[in-house]
């Protein structure tokens, strides 16, 4: 089997995504370093390269490894950067993102996610791992480098806006389904964002950050 899923995590790399126009070469060199299959459980084991999401449980899913490979070639982390995650699950962005930046502060909802995450990533030593509700923003010691949000906001809170350095960016994806928007919103001055769209997609919402339901009479 180990000989199998080697085979699939190269194919994975590619054939999946290296074709979709990632060519990042450090995001190539962090996705050949992290194997998928370690973030699964066993019995999708041989499904971790596949191009689609995984369950990881709780209603919440793995992305794609085109999406992730996009996601990170789009935010382009440099190794003295530090980075807010928001939604840890299992743990492989998280391990992705510590192969690119300084240190990476990862935030999940769910507190079993969060239990398998610290156990996934144990020897990774740049992580910080919180439990919490980061849907309206999180608490940090100072501002930082780069923010990324791995389930869809309707909105983006502003207090990630503002938790950002100037110089530094968010991605977020925005939006409702079917035509969620990737954005990079890059803090430009104080009082200052501009904001890229990337290109499209659809992925799970923030939970506690759907849209109220409006009332009908």
């Amino acid at each position: 089997m180990a000989h199998s899923i080697n085979k699939s995590h190269y194919n994975m790399i590619e054939q999946q995504v290296r074709p979709s126009n990632v060519l990042d070469q450090r995001v190539l060199a962090a996705l050949s370093a992290i194997s998928r299959a370690d973030f699964v459980n066993e019995e999708l084991a041989l499904l971790a390269y596949s191009d689609t999401e995984l369950p990881i449980g709780y209603n919440q899913s793995m992305l794609s490894p085109v999406l992730e490979g996009r996601l990170l070639q789009a935010l382009n982390v440099q190794d003295d950067e530090q980075v807010l995650e928001l939604g840890t699950g299992t743990g492989y962005f998280t391990a992705l993102l510590a192969q690119l930046a300084h240190d990476v502060i990862s935030v999940e909802l769910i507190p079993e996610l969060a239990k398998q995450a610290k156990q996934n990533l144990a020897g990774i030593d740049n992580v910080e791992l919180c439990v919490g509700d980061a849907s309206q923003g999180w608490n940090l010691a100072n501002r930082i480098d780069v923010i990324i949000a791995t389930a869809a906001f309707t909105t983006v809170p502003d207090e990630y806006k503002h938790s950002l350095k100037v110089g530094g960016r968010m991605l977020a994806i925005e939006g409702p389904a079917p035509a969620m928007s990737v954005q990079l919103i890059h803090r430009t001055g104080e009082r200052e964002w501009e904001i890229e769209t990337v290109f499209e997609t659809v992925i799970s919402p923030m939970i506690n950050a759907e849209p109220k339901p409006e009332f009908e009479f």
